[in-house]
């Protein structure tokens, strides 16, 4: 099956031989993911209580959440 790379809409074939599926590099991959990370790509929704800013956790509490990880939790 031929699927179009969602970053720039080159033909992908959908297989094993495709590692980047469904973009067509690892650029166009990254990309995306930046787009992502920049909330320049969002999913709709309602916004709920918890996504205000003052109820975000901050870097403490996410420092103290990863610390209690298995020590392998960034490996995989």
């Amino acid at each position: 099956m031929i699927v179009n790379c969602p970053t720039c809409q080159a033909d992908v074939e959908w297989s094993e031989n495709s590692p980047n599926r469904p973009f067509c590099s690892k650029k166009c991959q990254l990309i995306d993911l930046g787009e992502w990370a920049t909330e320049d790509r969002t999913i709709a929704g309602e916004k709920s209580a918890s996504d205000t800013p003052e109820n975000m956790p901050d870097i403490e509490d996410i420092e103290a959440m990863l610390s209690q990880q298995a020590g392998d939790f960034f490996k995989h």
